[in-house]
């Protein structure tokens, strides 16, 4: 099973956002093999400081970048962004 890692921060909108649709995905699409490890990077320097992004939700897979949020994104964007990149971690 692949591991991703997703940087947060409890307090963002758009980790809520990702939070949100994590749940939807996984209840619209059981066959996600991915095994998502949630990193709040305030929390967690010595993990956050070792990936290169600067907005959350960030989603890693391994050292790939698969998802950075942007300023503005809308629920259903950051829930396909997050569809995209669960799709393109099983395709790795």
């Amino acid at each position: 099973m692949k591991e991703l890692k997703l940087f947060y921060l409890e307090d963002c909108p758009y980790c809520h956002y990702a939070r949100r649709a994590v749940r939807e995905l996984a209840a619209e699409k059981l066959q996600y093999a991915v095994e998502i490890r949630w990193i709040e990077e305030s929390k967690n320097p010595e993990i956050a400081d070792r990936y290169q992004y600067y907005y959350v939700p960030t989603i890693f897979c391994g050292e790939e970048k698969l998802y950075e949020a942007h300023p503005g994104e809308s629920y259903a964007e950051v829930k396909e962004h997050i569809r995209g990149a669960l799709d393109r971690a099983l395709q790795k």
